[in-house]
């Protein structure tokens, strides 16, 4: 008689040591899982600016005013919520170019100006006309004469220069508006601004997120002066870039 192969009698681990195995292994999907998900939510908190309010994003202008930066990144949230705001028309839309302002009169679907047609563009959502009479007060490249802005760069960091140096001229508003934000007044300087961008509120037209502004700009001043404080810059605009 043959002797039995020893290929077919192999041993098999005691039930008890194969269940420990099984749950062992289970253990540590758990705990891949829970890892993945975790660093998931991390992520998501980090970048939940750019995600969730991608109108709050840094300004590409370097320098200048905590309070005042708060501000423009609040003004934007309401006016420009969006990926690109800098390049967004009303409406929606958004242009490739900026080298000087789109001019593109865009329908209004709704709000007490329905049927009527806007310029407002870029992230601060500038009407032609404003972006002109500003530009020839503020912009970096204006000089004495100039009398038709049409050719002055629309890019991002000139957008952001123009509008913090006019936030921060007291004689356009009748008041000193960083000195009311320092002193923590936000509401007031909000509503005085609401004529200008209706979307802040207390006007004739409200935004989604319109009662959330003061608290959202408080969030944003907290970055800016701890940004400041470190020494810390956003991305510096030159006229290259200021131009895509």
């Amino acid at each position: 008689m043959s002797s039995p192969n020893p290929d077919t009698f192999q041993e098999r681990p005691p039930a008890g040591q194969a269940i420990g195995w099984g749950v062992r292994l289970l253990h540590s999907r758990l705990l891949l899982v829970t890892f993945a998900a975790a660093l998931m939510l991390v992520l998501l908190w980090w970048w939940r600016p750019l995600m969730l309010m991608p109108g709050t994003q840094q300004l590409v202008m370097t320098g200048g005013d905590p309070h005042l930066r708060a501000l423009m990144r609040t003004i934007s949230a309401a006016e420009s919520n969006v990926m690109r705001p800098y390049h967004v028309l009303h409406g929606g839309d958004a242009v490739g170019t900026l080298d000087r302002h789109p001019n593109r009169c865009e329908a209004i679907g709704q709000g007490p100006n329905r049927g009527n047609c806007s310029t407002a563009a870029g992230r601060y959502q500038l009407l032609n006309a404003t972006w002109s009479e500003l530009a020839l007060r503020y912009h970096p490249h204006t000089r004495p004469g100039l009398s038709d802005a049409s050719g002055l760069s629309f890019g991002p960091a000139y957008q952001d220069l123009v509008v913090h140096a006019w936030l921060a001229d007291a004689a356009s508003w009748r008041s000193d508006l960083a000195a009311q934000l320092r002193q923590g007044r936000v509401k007031p300087v909000l509503r005085r601004l609401s004529g200008t961008w209706t979307s802040l509120g207390y006007g004739i037209e409200n935004n989604s997120m319109s009662r959330e502004l003061p608290g959202l700009y408080q969030r944003l001043l907290k970055d800016e002066l701890a940004r400041a404080a470190s020494g810390e810059t956003p991305p510096s605009g030159d006229e290259k870039a200021a131009q895509r």
